[in-house]
């Protein structure tokens, strides 16, 4: 299948409540592809798509300052996005963008553009990602992101992330 089928196939809408299963198995998904190089196996070991689902039960009930997408191709949710108010004591913005996250497969359809478009558009925005996450950093850099300074060392599955801020 050609990227643009793939990029043409696909719609990206809020997500509701009857997703939490289908985000939580993506979500599960999404941070091994994406975190296996950065955390053990046994780390991992506790992580359910049950669990992320209850975590997405409280997500998907924030409020309407919340901008929450999922990215679905034939259906199915392949990603998802979100963004809100600011968490930092002194954010660098007032909006932050909190997640985004896309099923490996389809990583360079352009699928991660449109859900970063519908969260945040061309707002001014900041992020913290893990500094060894090279591909999200290619990704940011395309959309105005710069680093400001900012690290933190982020609890992530009983272990740590180490995260740089970006801000555009």
């Amino acid at each position: 299948m050609s990227t643009d089928a793939v990029a043409t196939e696909v719609v990206v809408r809020p997500i509701r409540d009857s997703d939490v299963e289908a985000l939580g198995r993506v979500h599960a998904t999404c941070w091994h592809e994406t975190y296996d190089h950065l955390i053990s196996a046994a780390a991992f070991e506790h992580l359910s798509p049950r669990r992320m689902a209850e975590l997405w039960t409280h997500l998907a009930s924030r409020g309407e300052e919340y901008c929450q997408f999922a990215a679905l191709v034939d259906g199915e949710i392949v990603g998802f996005v979100g963004a809100g108010p600011a968490r930092d004591e002194n954010p660098p913005r007032e909006r932050e963008l909190y997640f985004i996250y896309l099923l490996d497969a389809y990583h360079g359809t352009g699928i991660g553009q449109k859900l970063f478009d519908a969260a945040v558009g061309s707002e001014p925005v900041y992020l913290w990602v893990a500094s060894d996450n090279p591909r999200a950093h290619r990704f940011y850099a395309r959309n105005g992101f710069t680093a400001d300074g900012a690290e933190q060392v982020q609890p992530f599955l009983g272990e740590e992330i180490h995260e740089v801020r970006l801000v555009r």
